[in-house]
């Protein structure tokens, strides 16, 4: 596992596309097959399951570095990342423990799911003794379910492709389904992405899916409006529907297998012609209805492998087509975009449906009515383009609707990761119970929160902000901190910030009776003081607006 270590903090390190590149075509050109196999699989987002629960791991480290709890507690919020905090209070390594990365993989880390409390007690500090302070590092974070590492599946396939000498295009195909969670990569599989077969798919694996740009400015800087194609742009699962030798596969964007998870999507897809593949949207959609269901009853069905009569009937669920990637057994994704989209039709598949303006102004009409028909705005993709992989400047846009926002108060901070793990990036916010009469009052119920006028927790968000500003709320959040629980800090209200979000509904799971969608940071508001932050009165209204008022509940 040690070359495995040092590629990670090697591109850890690295803010470089190009240094991440090379250090990976070094480790590949080194790397047994099968640890090879295992490297690109974590690297391209594969995730092991959790092996040992976390608050396991916290007991045994206190338990080796005899700490009493507390003492662990503040070093582990003085870092804000569990397995640094591990690593640095374990005693030195009693032995040097040099296997390599898949017998860790498949001899020491996947078996520990199988052992009891006892046996994975033993293996967890055996481990622990035989390995450095990096080793350890990484160690907890694969048993403990929270490996990630800043590169993309597009920059592993591209590592792969320079060191191997073949076609990108050709290894990113190959290496679709390859971080599937229940088929462990091998040196098979990993030389499978090396072959030379251009035959195309097989079997049930997908195709790369090809993504959207967002739309920088005015759709009439495109051109002519009759050289696009415009569908709606709905909110669901993104999945491909493959139909080959008799056997349906159902893939989410993010490369997990769910076709258990949505039997009549396999049904409906059962009786396309062999040799089909669809890429679509995954919907809740109710009997009778012109329009799909909001987000919120789809979200019913997110998770669930055991699906009951009930939740099928109450949450039905269907697949609304984009494209055609493949029929009768021929790849079509260099077909131009109509060409493909004529030949979904005669299959008879549903498929979203263009929207009818000859004019760019008539399409910017058409698109204030997203939010009515439950969709986030358009998308605009050329007559004539390819399917391609990942995303190509150009050849689709999505022309989305403003965000619904709202100002909130930051309220309680968390660390990252990384390299961020020694900075508060991670920030919980809130709106008032309601609006107060002026700053006064505010500031009297700080120091009385559980009074009629009180700061109402509703949404976390991480991304928005730039590294300039992270640092920047970083110093307030030192600065202004009250209380510490574990990794969590809790501030004295300072800070306004306009939060967007994609979608709102009643929730039964939060204080505040209400849960957002895709919360981020659009701005810091210097300009507005604390007393005139948003209300709960603000988000029901909004409600209004973001959904049919579809509950949420504890299911």
């Amino acid at each position: 596992m040690k070359r495995f270590v040092a590629l990670y903090l090697a591109i850890d390190a690295s803010t470089s596309t190009l240094a991440k590149v090379a250090a990976l075509k070094r480790y590949l050109a080194d790397a047994p097959a099968r640890d090879a196999a295992w490297a690109v699989y974590l690297l391209a987002g594969g995730t092991p399951r959790r092996a040992v629960p976390t608050n396991e791991l916290r007991a045994l480290a206190c338990e080796a570095a005899a700490l009493p709890e507390w003492l662990f507690e503040a070093g582990y919020a003085a870092t804000g990342d569990l397995a640094e905090a591990i690593a640095y209070v374990l005693p030195d390594p009693e032995d040097k423990l040099d296997e390599p990365l898949a017998d860790w993989m498949e001899q020491r880390i996947l078996p520990l799911r199988a052992l009891d409390a006892a046996a994975r007690r033993e293996a967890v500090l055996a481990a622990w003794r035989g390995l450095s302070a990096d080793e350890r590092f990484m160690f907890v974070k694969l048993v403990g379910g929270g490996f990630r590492v800043g590169v993309s599946k597009l920059l592993v396939q591209r590592a792969i492709a320079e060191w191997s000498g073949k076609d990108a295009a050709g290894i990113a195909q190959r290496m679709m389904g390859y971080t599937d969670i229940d088929t462990p990569p091998t040196a098979e599989r990993f030389a499978g992405l090396l072959t030379d077969d251009a035959s195309g798919a097989r079997g049930g694996q997908p195709y790369p899916f090809f993504l959207a740009h967002a739309l920088p400015g005015e759709p009439a800087a495109l051109g002519a409006r009759s050289d696009w194609l415009a569908e709606w742009k709905y909110d669901g699962i993104r999945a491909q529907v493959v139909k080959r030798d008799g056997q349906v596969w159902i893939w989410s964007r993010g490369e997990e297998l769910v076709t258990e998870r949505f039997p009549e999507v396999v049904a409906a897809a059962s009786t396309w012609p062999d040799g089909t593949v669809v890429d679509g949207e995954l919907l809740a959609w109710l009997p009778g209805e012109t329009e799909p269901a909001p987000f919120a009853l789809l979200q019913k069905r997110i998770g669930r492998t055991k699906l009951s009569k009930a939740i099928l009937t109450e949450a039905p669920v269907r697949l609304l087509a984009y494209d055609l990637l493949e029929s009768e057994g021929v790849d079509r994704r260099q077909e131009p975009m109509h060409v493909r989209r004529a030949r979904l039709e005669q299959l008879g598949i549903a498929t979203s449906p263009l929207v009818d303006a000859e004019e760019w102004t008539g399409l910017a009409t058409a698109r204030e009515q997203s939010r009515e028909r439950r969709v986030e705005g358009l998308m605009l993709k050329h007559r004539e383009s390819a399917y391609g992989i990942g995303r190509t400047v150009g050849a689709w846009w999505k022309w989305k609707v403003a965000p619904l926002s709202v100002d909130a108060v930051l309220i309680y901070a968390q660390a990252g990761h990384g390299r961020r793990a020694n900075l508060y990036t991670d920030y919980s916010f809130a709106v008032w119970s309601r609006a107060p009469r002026d700053a006064a009052e505010a500031e009297a119920a700080l120091d009385a929160p559980d009074g009629e006028l009180a700061l109402v927790p509703f949404a976390k968000a991480y991304s928005g902000l730039t590294d300039e500003e992270i640092k920047r709320v970083d110093r307030v959040v030192r600065k202004t901190t009250v209380e510490k629980f574990g990794p969590v800090r809790r501030v004295r209200p300072s800070m306004v910030f306009e939060l967007g979000f994609e979608g709102i509904q009643a929730s039964t799971r939060h204080k505040s009776g209400i849960a957002v969608r895709f919360p981020r940071m659009l701005r810091i508001r210097d300009d507005k003081p604390l007393h005139e932050a948003d209300t709960l009165d603000t988000l029901r209204a909004l409600m209004e607006i973001g959904t049919d008022g579809v509950e949420v509940g504890d299911e």
